[in-house]
């Protein structure tokens, strides 16, 4: 990742530290070419994945057809998982999304925006909005 994603999410990483664990597992890009079977990157990259995944999280796709939330909202549905799961696994798609494989094992599925953005900016978005919804739980100013 550019060093502008390590920064940004190791900001948003130090100010979630107050009561969240937060891991970043980094599943590497599989090279594309001009000739890639896109179809047998995406099953490459679904293997690394399901390696990835830990044991009892809620799993959560974050995709463009997913659900969206306001701050407020996203706050509420946060403190109703934490009655369900104390472990949130979210994941990120590469250039081409998620396989259909990878989007069956998710409990939920998650958007952002209705705007295709780049993984590297979606890890900073996410991470915000994680800690601004934390910030709402916990009446925290960092919201106003």
């Amino acid at each position: 990742m550019p060093d502008w994603v390590t920064q940004g999410s190791n900001e948003y990483a130090k100010r979630l530290n107050d009561g969240v664990q937060l891991k970043i597992t980094e599943i590497p890009l599989i090279r594309r070419s001009k000739s890639s079977d896109l179809s047998r990157v995406l099953e490459k990259e679904s293997v690394l994945i399901k390696e990835a995944l830990p044991n009892n999280a809620r799993i959560i796709a974050l995709e463009i057809e997913g659900k969206s939330f306001s701050s407020e909202e996203l706050a509420c549905k946060i403190s109703q998982l934490q009655q369900i799961s104390s472990h949130l696994c979210f994941i990120i798609g590469g250039p081409e999304g998620l396989s259909q494989e990878i989007l069956k094992l998710c409990d939920e599925r998650w958007s952002l925006s209705k705007l295709t953005l780049p993984h590297p900016l979606v890890r900073i978005i996410l991470l915000e909005a994680l800690y601004r919804a934390w910030s709402i739980i916990n009446n925290h100013p960092y919201h106003k």
